[in-house]
């Protein structure tokens, strides 16, 4: 916990970046907000955040070159939220097509009574495969979501969330991973994760 790292924050447009730069300063990282993409690729570390629609990011990465640069990264990326369902294939918002980096597809989450979408709030955690982004971390645990588009659990699926029925929360696809959940957002557990990413080499 604590260590000084380069992080590059992915400027992909309509985020509130504040709180995410915070609780990275909070761990001792240096942060910069950019859309460059050589800024981007000399990064030691990459964040790729997001909020909105799947569509509004990908055209904004596209015109960046981003779109065409970040699958092709070799250093740890993470991608939040939004962010995380960008490195998916495709997205039912839109529809979309995304980066491609992870081969399933986002779908919309069906309301039902009691069950408001966007899905908005603490949920708990399931940990399905060790890995040191979730070091430290147990299956019950909370963390805050907002979302109303899912990915499917799959292969590269790390741990679940239920939202009438398992979604993946946490993803990993070789130095790629996501959290669809808000770690800037969620506390002890969310300080965690990211003092984790912050250790991957």
């Amino acid at each position: 916990m604590g260590a000084v790292s380069e992080v590059v924050i992915v400027d992909s447009g309509g985020a509130n970046l504040a709180s995410l730069e915070y609780a990275l300063a909070r761990l001792g990282a240096r942060t910069e907000v950019t859309s460059d993409p050589q800024r981007v690729a000399g990064a030691a570390r990459v964040i790729l955040p997001g909020v909105g629609c799947a569509g509004d990011a990908m055209q904004r990465l596209r015109a960046s070159g981003l779109a065409e640069s970040l699958p092709g990264l070799t250093r740890p990326v993470l991608g939040i939220c939004l962010g995380m369902q960008l490195l998916f294939r495709h997205s039912e918002e839109g529809p979309a097509d995304c980066l491609g980096v992870l081969h399933d597809s986002v779908q919309r989450l069906r309301a039902a009574p009691g069950r408001p979408v966007p899905h908005m709030g603490w949920n708990q955690l399931a940990i399905e495969h060790s890995d040191p982004l979730l070091e430290g971390i147990s299956s019950g645990e909370y963390v805050y979501f907002v979302h109303g588009f899912a990915a499917p659990v799959g292969e590269a699926t790390l741990a679940t969330t239920d939202y009438g029925g398992p979604l993946s929360a946490v993803v990993r696809q070789n130095n790629f991973w996501g959290t669809q959940f808000h770690p800037e957002r969620s506390a002890r557990t969310g300080a965690r994760v990211l003092a984790n990413f912050l250790q991957l080499e």
